[in-house]
């Protein structure tokens, strides 16, 4: 069935035009991933499909019935809303009364309007939203429901509304990037859900695997024009290939006629027959068509700066904030051309590690020492900021105009521009017309011009488009030089690391050697047997002669059911979370009295780290009970 249907639509801003009269159904089951050049307007048709905004010409036309739930790039925020209140914003009916009902308790209303109120959530089956907010807001690492969203940082905001899209209901489900500012847990857990998810999905996003594991579906936006494929990411690059290779063929064909009418006006023919002029005619809109199917990637090799012997040694480092460790003790010597891949939850200290190591941030203890030949590039996630009315190409010669190739040639700025991905005509375009992730890609770009020995990468991935991360890659394997990349990017981490640091609690850097499938695949092992490497050796094999009859009655299932102890954690969990919740707010208003006592003040915060420890504890059992509580509701 048939939920979203666009006809002709087109969309410019300016003298450019993002849209051309391009045609679009959703279907139900259809899950399908959008992807493009940055710039080319992606989230713009999000936006229209969404009816957030309008097209310059066409028309969406959905069924009155039809629920759509949108989570934008850069979503408004209520600063003085909680994180649930912010998270039952939604304009379904079911959230309505949810608001409503809670506005009643608030404001101890009559028990007439409360029990009405509580018999309609009854009807709706409202009261189980909030316990499933509860487990998906704890499932994307944030379990504090009562904490302002004004106090929140940017990359928690972004998990609050993504919580909101996906708990309330909707046919379609339209995601612009949900896995930026997720940890790589989180997107894991992400990726179970909208597989398992019943609606439609359309979203945004850079992450190759998540494409490949999601969506049945890849739409390409490509200059104004549309083009679908019928299947996962995977199957898109094989059919893009084909039709690359049919693009070029037609090309190749255009300069051949193009070769043919060129020799045929150099013979000196005259324009004086009708037949004449039409060849004439002919050979100038031959030239006039740019082959414009065809992206051609320069493939350059960059030289860097020379690199002595002595990279950079890190010996014995640590760094605490507020009394909570996040590097500890960490020490490394960076070979040449090391590729590092960093990982680890959100606000873990990876950051740090980077700002650490270039020496922006001094530690608190051991040092750092940097090779004298050592020139460091650095890509952070915040965007310096830049003067809009300089040109794309003004921009990056203020860096350099050239740079050396490993083979010695020279290359133009401009050439470096084409590379990636801004042809000649938008490198004369002013800046402040480009999108934010054109103009990510354009700082990244900036800091390689600067022809750096050492690349320290911050969430290079946030916010920048398949093609640009595929260039990404390919420069990186040719940078003569070392990389350490923080990146919550499976495929890009994958593609570049040969070993991971995995940030593991109390400033604690585990070294694994391989890429990022590698790390997954030996914790998995480590969880599938509940062992470490020193007690693998000690699982023994089962005895061959034990009697097959004792077993017989075991293999039968056993209705599922609540322990004992398990029933009594249940019935006690809430009221436990909200005891812990309590003593937390408690603490943090006196941490904000004792600021002058140095003493009272680090006695507290290793008591409010303690206390949230507990919480996250308690949330994760609240979450397993409340499965296994629904699990066995169902009879499972």
């Amino acid at each position: 069935m048939n939920l979203l249907s666009a006809e002709n639509i087109s969309k410019s801003y300016s003298e450019k035009k993002l849209l051309n009269k391009i045609n679009l159904g959703i279907n139900e089951g259809d899950k399908i991933g959008l992807i493009g050049i940055n710039g080319t307007g992606k989230t713009t048709l999000l936006k229209i499909l969404a009816g957030v905004e309008k097209p310059d010409q066409g028309a969406i036309i959905t069924g009155n019935w039809v629920r759509i739930e949108y989570l934008p790039q850069n979503p408004e925020f209520d600063p003085e809303a909680t994180v649930l209140e912010q998270v039952f914003r939604g304009n379904s009916n079911i959230m309505k009364l949810i608001r409503e009902y809670q506005e009643a308790i608030r404001c101890q209303q009559s028990s007439e309007i409360i029990a009405r109120l509580a018999h309609d959530m009854d009807l709706m089956n409202a009261w189980n939203f909030e316990s499933e907010a509860r487990t998906i807001l704890t499932k994307l690492g944030y379990s504090d429901f009562n904490a302002k969203i004004g106090a929140l940082s940017g990359g928690q905001k972004k998990r609050v509304v993504l919580a909101a899209a996906l708990v309330n209901p909707s046919d379609l489900l339209i995601l612009d990037e949900p896995t930026n500012h997720l940890d790589n847990d989180a997107i894991d857990w992400l990726e179970q859900y909208l597989n398992k998810r019943k609606g439609s999905l359309l979203m945004i996003t850079h992450d190759r695997y998540f494409l490949d594991r999601v969506v049945n579906q890849i739409i390409e936006l490509d200059r104004g024009s549309l083009y679908i494929y019928k299947g996962n990411y995977s199957y898109f690059l094989e059919k893009k290939i084909e039709r690359e290779e049919i693009e070029g063929a037609s090309e190749k064909k255009r300069q051949s006629l193009l070769r043919k009418e060129l020799a045929w006006i150099k013979k000196g023919a005259k324009a004086r027959t009708t037949k004449q002029k039409a060849r004439i005619d002919r050979f100038e809109k031959l030239s006039e068509q740019t082959g414009d199917g065809l992206d051609e990637k320069l493939q350059i090799s960059v030289a860097s700066s020379r690199l002595g012997k002595k990279v950079i040694e890190l010996e014995n480092t640590s760094k605490s904030f507020d009394g909570i460790s996040v590097i500890d003790k960490f020490s490394y010597i960076l070979p040449r051309n090391d590729r590092v891949g960093i990982i680890g939850p959100n606000g873990c200290g990876k950051s740090t590690l980077l700002n650490i190591i270039c020496g922006r941030v001094t530690p608190d203890n051991g040092k750092v020492e940097v090779g004298e030949t050592v020139k460091i590039g650095l890509y952070t996630q915040e965007i310096k900021p830049i003067d809009g009315s300089l040109r794309v190409i003004e921009y990056i010669k203020e860096t350099a105009e050239y740079l050396s190739t490993a083979e010695g040639y020279r290359i133009s700025a401009s050439q470096m521009l084409e590379r990636f991905l801004f042809p000649p005509a938008l490198q004369w375009s002013l800046i402040e017309k480009l999108s934010g992730g054109e103009k990510r890609r354009l700082n990244l770009l900036k800091v390689l011009m600067e022809a750096p020995n050492i690349l320290l990468l911050d969430e290079p991935t946030n916010d920048l488009d398949v093609e640009t991360l595929s260039v990404l890659e390919d420069y990186l394997d040719d940078f003569k030089g070392a990389v350490i990349a923080v990146s919550h990017d499976r495929y890009f981490l994958d593609r570049m690391a040969e070993k991971i640091f995995s940030f593991e609690g109390n400033g604690s850097i585990v070294q694994y050697p391989g890429n990022y499938s590698d790390f997954k695949e030996k914790s998995s092992q480590f969880q599938n047997t509940g062992a470490s490497n020193k007690t693998l050796d000690k699982v023994k094999e089962p005895d061959k002669n034990l009697n097959i009859c004792k077993t017989i009655g075991k293999n039968k299932e056993k209705p599922l059911k609540f322990s004992f102890h398990e029933q009594k954690e249940y019935a006690e969990i809430d009221d436990t979370i909200a005891e812990i919740e309590d003593k937390i707010n408690k603490i943090k208003r006196k941490i904000e009295e004792a600021f002058a006592d140095y003493i009272l003040l680090q006695q507290l915060l290793i008591e409010k780290e303690d206390m949230e420890a507990q919480l996250k504890k308690k949330m994760e059992r609240w979450v397993y009970l409340n499965e296994l509580a629904e699990n066995i509701s169902k009879g499972k």
